[in-house]
This record gives structure tokens, sequence and C-alpha cells, in this order.
């Protein structure tokens, strides 16, 4: 950094009130609401200036869902000036930057008083370029330290990725430690590169403290992870550096829905920012023939990258919004099946195994489906056999239970094992699915975009309706499975003889038998 920012100007660039209303100014530009004067605007904004910036910000917000602001703001010679000396500081006199940002970059770069803020949107809007723009705009300050994240640690170390891209900008003027997978700076900062794959993985960061933590494609994360690493974010208080969690991503995967809820539709109200990245917003990038390339993708991942698209519906079985909003109680009417998906693995460092997931589907004289519990855990064999013989005591006598057989030799010898233990006098049967889970998971699908597969109140409803919307892109997909197992159990294929409600219930109760028949 040049010496003359070494002094009083940085201490100045740090101020939070002047800082901010530099950030808004900036977007204000960026987002094309107003476009720069000639020279700049005298205005006294005087002890107003919060209030006012705080309207600037809504604007911005407003325009990012194409709604006009009623009036263009005006900026004072002093905005100006701190605007332009924040980012000439950080950005364009950065030595390890050696490119000057786009007009939607330096609306992101300037936002470092806000703590989070997406970029995203459309492929090719220059997201992970700005990502490394802003984990390097401190690394003058001795003490700064930054992490920047990818899923895979082979996601950093693709061409054109993070760790590339930095090797281009950063080689010869920074020390590259390949052991840590970090750059440290003249300075003494440090910029770490990590991966974040298995449920186990974010704990390899629990001794680190980060001023600075960005997530490369963020919606390929788990939101639990994203969260985690706040606890990490930490300065002294005699710090000046701010605290930044920033993000880039294209629209779809695996965290879309939890992405799109924290910044698209609630980031607003809760100081969150989103800056849109489109196409059109990197002046570098051959358009024409990137354009060209997603031509040859499927509609929904084409509108995604290309024009930004967060509406587009995540995948093609599931949509959060076909199962409606959970019911209170399901049809006492319904005929039950308890169906168990079973996986018997506790989950360690480097390995996430499948869930054990057990489904109570009822079937109602109408043809509604009603899911009524899950059971969802990753547990040891013995665990999981508790879980599955206290849940046969909670469901009653009058629910069938089914049990997914695994192939081979094991999965004989533990269907017996439970036939003749905990099973003992149930109507109790063993499957053994003969198509995929795609397949199988075509009934259920259907019903649900009919409007006849419903969800009964549970703390479980939100971890799969998570689950159903990326199926069968998702990590796991278990409770789907045990979900369209139930279905199979309680409805007839064409080899089954067809189910049959009797107009008066037979109910076997507390051991005793009790029988209505038509008078």
């Amino acid at each position: 950094m040049p010496a003359k920012s070494q002094g009083t100007e940085r201490n100045a660039l740090l101020s939070l009130p002047r800082f901010t209303g530099a950030c808004a100014s900036i977007l204000i530009l960026a987002l094309g609401i107003a476009s720069a004067p000639a020279k700049p605007l005298t205005i006294c904004l005087g002890s107003k200036l919060p209030s006012a910036l705080k309207s600037l910000v809504q604007m911005v917000a407003l325009s990012q869902f194409n709604q006009s602001p009623r009036s263009t703001p005006k900026l004072s010679e002093e905005d100006w000036s701190v605007l332009w000396a924040v980012l000439r500081e950080t950005v364009t006199e950065n030595p390890f930057i050696p490119h000057q940002p786009h007009p939607t970059q330096a609306a992101f770069l300037a936002l470092t008083p806000v703590r989070e803020v997406l970029y995203g949107g459309a492929a090719g809007g220059g997201k992970s370029a700005a990502l490394l723009m802003a984990a390097l705009q401190y690394v003058a300050y001795p003490e700064y330290r930054a992490l920047l994240l990818r899923r895979t640690f082979q996601d950093l170390k693709q061409p054109g990725a993070l760790i590339e891209l930095g090797h281009e900008w950063i080689e010869g003027k920074a020390r590259w430690s390949s052991q840590d997978h970090s750059w440290t700076f003249p300075s003494g900062a440090v910029l770490k590169f990590g991966y974040c794959d298995t449920e186990n993985d974010i704990y390899q960061y629990q001794g680190g403290n980060f001023h600075f933590v960005g997530w490369d494609e963020l919606t390929q994360f788990r939101e639990k992870d994203y969260r985690y690493l706040f606890s990490r974010m930490r300065r002294s208080a005699d710090c000046k550096i701010p605290i930044r969690m920033r993000a880039a991503s294209n629209p779809g995967g695996i965290g879309h829905r939890w992405v799109k809820e924290r910044f698209i539709e609630n980031g607003r109200a809760n100081g969150r920012w989103f800056i849109p990245a489109r196409l059109d917003d990197n002046p570098s990038l051959d358009k024409a023939e990137y354009i060209h390339s997603l031509d040859t993708l499927d509609p929904v991942t084409r509108a995604r990258l290309l024009n930004g698209d967060w509406s587009v519906a995540e995948g093609s079985m599931f949509r959060r919004d076909w199962f409606g909003d959970p019911v209170d109680q399901a049809p006492s009417e319904c005929r039950w099946c308890r169906y168990w998906d079973l996986a018997a693995t506790k989950p360690r460092a480097g390995h996430d195994p499948d869930f054990t997931a057990g489904a109570l589907l009822g079937l109602s004289p109408e043809g509604i489906w009603f899911l009524k519990d899950m059971r969802h855990c990753q547990e040891s064999p013995l665990a999981i056999e508790h879980l599955i013989s206290q849940t046969k005591e909670l469901d009653g006598w009058g629910v069938m239970i089914r049990m997914e057989q695994e192939p081979g030799a094991s999965g004989v010898h533990l269907i017996d094992h439970y036939r003749r233990g905990c099973m003992v006098g149930r109507d109790f049967m063993a499957e053994k699915p003969e198509v995929n889970k795609i397949v199988r998971a075509q009934a259920m699908s259907s019903a649900a975009q009919a409007g006849n597969f419903k969800l009964v109140k549970g703390p479980w409803n939100a971890a799969f309706l998570d689950e159903a919307e990326v199926f069968p892109l998702g990590d796991h997909d278990d409770q789907i499975d045990a979900a369209s197992g139930a279905m199979r159990a309680l409805a007839p294929g064409p080899d089954m003889a067809p189910i049959v409600f009797p107009s008066r219930r037979i109910e076997v109760l507390a051991g005793r038998r009790s029988r209505e028949i038509d008078a």
C-alpha cells in the first residue's frame, strides 16, 4: 500500500457512519439508479445523514426488484471523497489486485461495514474474481486473517478457480504455503484457502479467528456450516478491520433454498445485502461465445446461469410449494404404514454416511396421502434397533411395518434378525426394490404435484422439504426413499389385489379385539 494511506486517512476510512454513506453511494451508481455527475454535487445533509443514507440503502434494495425510486439521490462532496478514498486504498492501489473492478464488483467491494453480502446470479459475472478482491482488501494490516472456501478442495484447484487465480495475482509478492494452502503477505496478514465437504470438515476451523470469510458457490454448502463460521469471526477491541462474511454464487444446488431465503427473500429486513451479477456486468468476457455454450444446457440450468434466475424450480421431481401448508392432523380413516430405509453408521471426520429414515404414511379413503412422522438419524446398529422398537410401540398395532432389504446375504440376515426379534407378532415384511430411487419416487412426485400428498405438522417438516426439493441431486435421499416405499406398501401394484376400505373399522386395542360390522 502507498505510504500516504497509512496515517490519518486510513483511520478516517474506517469511520463507520461516513463509510456507510460511501457504500450506499457506490451502490446507487453501480446499479444504475443514478449516473455519476461531472463534478461532485454539494448538498449539506448535516445531522440527518444516517436517516438520509438509510433511505439510499432502501432505494438500492428496491432497485434489485425493478422498482424505481421516487427521486435521484444527491451526494455531498464529502461522500464522494470518502467513497473514492476507500476504493483507492483497498482496491485500485492495492498491489495484490491487478485489475480494476467492474461497477457491480465495486459495489460489492465498497460494502465493507455490512457484515453479510451475497454477490450472485448469472454465470460469467466475475463473481470469483470479486470474492478474491474482497479477501485481499485489508492485507496491508498485519493482524488481518481471511479464509476463502469451496465445497471441495478439488473445486479450489480447478483451472481458473480461486487457487489458480490467486497465484496469477499474488505470485512473487507474497509467500505461498502448499502445506497450509495459504498466502502470507509482507505485512504478516494471512489468506487461507479451505473446503467444507463433509459435515465434520467445518470443525477444522474451530480454532481459527478470521476478519473475513468468503464462500465461492454458496449454494453448494449446507446452511449450518455457513452459520457455524460466524463463531470464528472476531477481532480485538482496538482493531478497526471490518468483520465481513462474503459469498458468491449462481442459483441452484443443494443450498439454493436457504440461500434464496437468507439473501433474496429475507435479506433486506435483516441487514443482508444481495448484489445481482449478470453476464453483461463483465465486459472482459466473450459473451456471445459463452451464451452459445449455455444454449446446450437444460432450460432450468440455462435460466439460472444465463439470467441469474433464483425463481426457477429446483429439480425435476419435487417443488416445495406442491406440499402446501402442513395440516394439523390426518383423517382417522387412513390406513398406515411405517417404512424403514436403514443405514447403520455414525458420522465421523471425513465421512458423511446415509441416514436411517422411517416414514409413517397414511392413505385416506379419498386417495389423499398424509405423511405423519419421519424418524431421521445417523446412529449405530444397536441404537437404530432401539429406535425402531420404540417407534413400533408408539405407532400401535394398526400400523403395518415394511423395511427395505439390502442386496446380498447381509440383507437377508438383517431382515431375519428383526423378524425374529422386535417384530414378532407384527405385520412386518421386507421389500427388495427392483428399480432405482428416481423411478420409485415418481408416484410420490405425481401425487405431490396434484396436491394429494400432505404433511402433518411436525419438527421434521423443514428437513424433509429441503431433501425433497433437491432430490435426486442432494447429498441424501433417505427420507424420500422411505416415503416412496410406504406408498408402494399402501397402494397396490398391477400384480396386487386392490385395497378395500371397510365401512366399519376393525381394530386391535390393548390386546382386545373390537369388531364393528355393517348393520
